[in-house]
This record gives structure tokens, C-alpha cells and sequence, in this order.
């Protein structure tokens, strides 16, 4: 029944993928990818340090309830990314301390909650990777409906099930299965030029002759 469903993960990407992303900054990967696909600037991290890479488990749950979040910690794989769409309510918590426990014991790659959590500042001084859109001490309803492994949209990014999930300081974002060779080839470009940018930059070498030349190509009166 639409509302009530468990479904199966038919694909997901390969762990290939998931190790050679975790090396590139989230934003060399937005920027290959037409700067189009974000989570949105709510989405922000609750833990120390280090880039979540992983496969999606994608969860729909009804705002405020975690029933079907738990089933999908349950489920979830070693190294699986479990994603929420709570619809991004802020009024009550869908995880916490310990749901955030029992994912780390069972070895998966963070969460992503579309909506609150709890137990903000535990969660933030630890590794395990979270990211919400913020924070309620008001716990959650354990009910439905929910769905587990169904497409899902977080601030008009969709996710399916298995997508490659990539998180870090800057936010969060999703790659296709199909597309993560492609995109991965792009980005580790984008960050091999950025290095050595960075490189001339420090010696002094930065040539910022193409600020003028967009310029005049615009039709710009410089007057200094």
C-alpha cells in the first residue's frame, strides 16, 4: 500500500566510487555538475570533521515520525548513507543520540534528516556524519506513514535509492549511479586545476587577466 512500504534496493553505488569521492571537496563536485544539484543551504553538518561519501537508503516519512527511519537503520548496509525526507519540518526531532548510536554500531555512513534532530550537542562533538536542517527537543511519533527505498526530493534534488550521497562542511549533494564516472573524471579535473591555482597563488603567479577580458566583453566603463 502507497504509504506503508518497505521496498528493495535493486542497485546502489559501487564502493569503487564511494572511496574516490570521499577525496574531492563537495563544491569541486557542484561545480561539474552546472552548480544544479544541492540539498539546500538548510541542510548543515552536526559533526566533527570529514566528508560523508556513501550509497543511498532513502526514507519518506511523515513529518515528526521516525518509524519508517528506524526500519531503514535496520536495513541499511555497512557504509550506507540513510536519507530522510521529513518535509523539512522543524517542529519535532526524527533522531537523536541514540538512534545516531546504533547507526555508528552498525557501521553505516551517516544520516541525512530533512527535518530536526536532537541531542544537538552530542551529536555535534562526535565523527559519526549527520546533517539536519536544525534542532527541537521535541521527540518524534513513531506511527507512519513512511516508505523506505522510494524516490525522494530534498530542496528539489531527487534521490534514488543507491545514489552516490556526498556531504562535507560546505553541504550535501547527490550523484546518479549512472553519472558518477563521468562526474567523478570532471571533478577530479576541476580539483587538479584549483590545486595548482592555489599553488600560484601563494608564489604570486595568479593571473587575473580574464577579470578584465569578462569585463570588456560585457561592455564595462572602467574608469581606474
Amino acid at each position: 500500500m502507497i504509504g506503508f512500504r518497505v521496498c528493495r534496493r535493486v542497485r546502489k553505488a559501487d564502493a569503487h566510487w564511494v572511496e574516490a569521492f570521499r577525496k574531492l571537496p563537495v563544491a569541486n563536485v557542484s561545480d561539474v555538475m552546472s552548480r544544479m544539484t544541492a540539498a539546500g543551504a538548510a541542510l548543515r553538518p552536526y559533526y566533527t570533521g570529514g566528508t560523508m561519501v556513501g550509497p543511498a537508503i532513502t526514507v519518506k516519512s511523515r513529518p515528526g515520525d521516525n518509524l519508517m527511519v528506524h526500519k531503514a537503520l535496520d536495513i541499511a548496509e555497512p557504509g550506507d548513507i540513510v536519507v530522510v525526507d521529513a518535509g523539512g519540518d522543524l517542529t519535532n526531532a526524527i533522531i537523536g543520540e541514540l538512534m545516531v548510536a546504533h547507526a555508528a554500531h552498525r557501521g553505516l555512513g551517516g544520516i541525512v534528516i530533512y527535518g530536526a534532530i536532537r541531542d544537538s550537542a552530542e551529536l555535534s562533538a562526535g565523527s559519526f556524519p549527520v546533517f539536519a536542517c536544525g534542532v527541537t527537543h521535541r521527540g518524534p511519533y513513531k506511527d507512519g506513514p513512511g516508505e523506505v527505498n522510494v524516490p525522494i526530493s530534498i530542496g528539489g534534488m531527487v534521490i534514488n535509492p543507491g545514489d552516490l550521497v556526498c556531504g562535507d562542511p560546505d553541504g550535501l549533494l547527490s550523484v546518479p549511479v549512472d553519472d558518477a564516472e563521468t562526474v567523478f573524471n570532471a571533478a577530479s579535473k576541476k580539483h587538479e586545476a584549483e590545486t595548482k591555482q592555489m599553488e600560484n597563488i601563494r608564489a604570486g603567479k595568479n593571473d587575473r587577466a580574464w577579470v578584465d577580458a569578462v569585463l570588456q566583453k560585457q561592455g564595462c566603463h572602467i574608469e581606474v
